[in-house]
């Protein structure tokens, strides 16, 4: 049911900027990839927005990985540590236990942060009686990474939140084996450093060989894939030779794409709020158009300014809804899960934000506009996503993807699928496989695939 009503109408009219059209995603995937160059590039790195870091990545799992290991994976407010048991090709134990980062933590000393993380961990091997084991450990940190080797990698910057000093610059792996080594009382070998698309791919790969491209769409958005060395300035492992591997894992790091204002034409008063408003003002600006950091807020942004031009609600808000942050990604969710014509979830939200008095025109509307904010976030992506298997140009590419956006919103990865199908190369098939225990199983396969190759 549309919305016809001459409210309903002007709300069409004003949400069209939300809408890309296809001459838009055109412009975006040559824009995506010229950054991307830009990042592999010796010359361009530097000030390249798409980083493209090296991840030192450059075997798949074979399905033949056997051992326990332990993964550690910090991503956002909270991190899991892991204990997995890879048996054979299809059979593995996973035990999991999820923990807290209290915000004091988050924005305190780097110290803190990594010996309340080696806290969390021998608390962990104690609970599951691998407390006296030597265990390799696989260690996925989703923050941008200059990475010198499998075990080695520079934070270039904190995002979603974090802001804990006297990291930025230093080594990661370097600060968790201090941590572990200031309490002496567990022994863990750090086999690798990744970030949650490198162990999406892994994961992904680990049951489908075809996996060649990890892709987040949770609280951030950030894709690796599989890239030739010959096209890889910055790598410095050996590039020739007898059993050399011609190919690496690249981190693009894309969040940041559209910082140096490649993504200003379709940016809207709404997406300008939000990030003079983010602790970052000017960095992550593709990000900030496609993630749950962000997703909800922007409707809210959207729903705010059309009640206050009187097209909402009869020009009645609510506290609620004036407030920053309150308007959850999660309800975009919810709302647009609706059938066609029932708003039922709809109005348990609008109640939650003190809009009782919300008619069904006004339900339709908000679903309207949270539809073209989602929408808009599914295409971005999606253009990024069509030009890299472009760029590939593999005959056939399964594309892993993790993180609650993608999970959790009902018509996500529809229009993914949708979107690519028109924008990638006629001969090129393509799927979109869901990463069942992602970054976490990754981690451990890293670490697995990393021991094998030592071995």
């Amino acid at each position: 049911m549309e919305d016809d009503s001459f409210s309903g109408k002007k709300i069409r009219e004003q949400c069209k900027e939300l809408i890309l059209t296809d001459k838009q995603i055109e412009e975006i995937m040559r824009r995506v990839i010229k950054e991307i160059n830009r990042g592999l590039s010796k010359e361009t790195h530097a000030e390249a927005d798409v980083k493209c870091f090296i991840t030192y990545v450059q075997d798949l799992p074979n399905g033949k990985e056997k051992g326990k290991f332990l993964a550690l994976d910090l991503g956002g407010t909270n991190f899991r540590v892991l204990l997995i048991h890879l048996k054979d090709e299809n059979d593995f134990e996973m035990l999991s236990k999820i923990y807290a980062i209290p915000q004091s933590i988050m924005l305190g000393s780097g110290t803190q942060l990594f010996d309340h993380i080696a806290e969390c961990l021998a608390n962990f091997m104690k609970e599951h009686s691998v407390y006296e084991e030597r265990l390799p450990l696989g260690f996925t940190f989703s923050f941008p990474l200059t990475q010198l080797g499998l075990t080695k990698g520079i934070l270039a910057r904190w995002t979603k939140g974090f802001n804990c000093s006297g990291v930025v610059g230093e080594d990661v792996v370097q600060l968790l084996k201090d941590a572990i080594a200031r309490r002496g009382d567990v022994q863990i070998d750090i086999c690798a450093i990744l970030n949650d698309t490198t162990g999406t791919l892994m994961s992904c790969a680990w049951k489908n060989h075809n996996c060649r491209i990890g892709l987040i769409v949770g609280t951030g958005s950030n894709a690796c894939y599989v890239e030739r060395v010959e096209n890889c300035d910055l790598f410095d492992g050996p590039k020739s030779g007898p059993n050399i591997k011609q190919h690496v894992l690249i981190n693009t790091e894309w969040g940041a794409f559209g910082d140096d204002g490649a993504l200003d034409f379709i940016r809207t008063e709404y997406d300008r709020e939000i990030d003079q408003h983010s602790i970052n003002p000017g960095r992550q600006l593709q990000e900030k158009m496609i993630s749950g950091m962000y997703m909800g807020e922007l409707a809210r942004l959207a729903i705010v300014r059309f009640t206050k031009a009187g097209l909402l609600f009869g020009g009645v808000g609510s506290d609620i809804l004036f407030k920053r942050g309150q308007f959850f990604t999660k309800y975009v969710s919810e709302i647009e899960s609706d059938k066609p014509g029932t708003y039922y979830n709809c109005r348990e939200v609008l109640e939650e934000l003190g809009l009782e008095h919300a008619t069904d025109e006004d339900c339709a509307n908000v679903r309207y506009i949270c539809e073209c904010v989602s929408s808009r976030a599914a295409h971005l992506v999606s253009a990024g996503i069509a030009a890299l298997i472009n760029k590939m140009d593999e005959p056939s590419v399964t594309v892993g993807v993790d993180g609650s956006v993608y999970r959790f919103h009902p018509k996500f990865h529809d229009l993914m699928v949708q979107k690519i199908r028109q924008f990638v190369k006629p001969h090129i098939s393509f799927d979109l496989m869901l990463s069942e225990d992602g970054s976490g199983r990754g981690a451990a396969l890293v670490a697995a695939v990393a021991c094998r190759e030592a071995q």
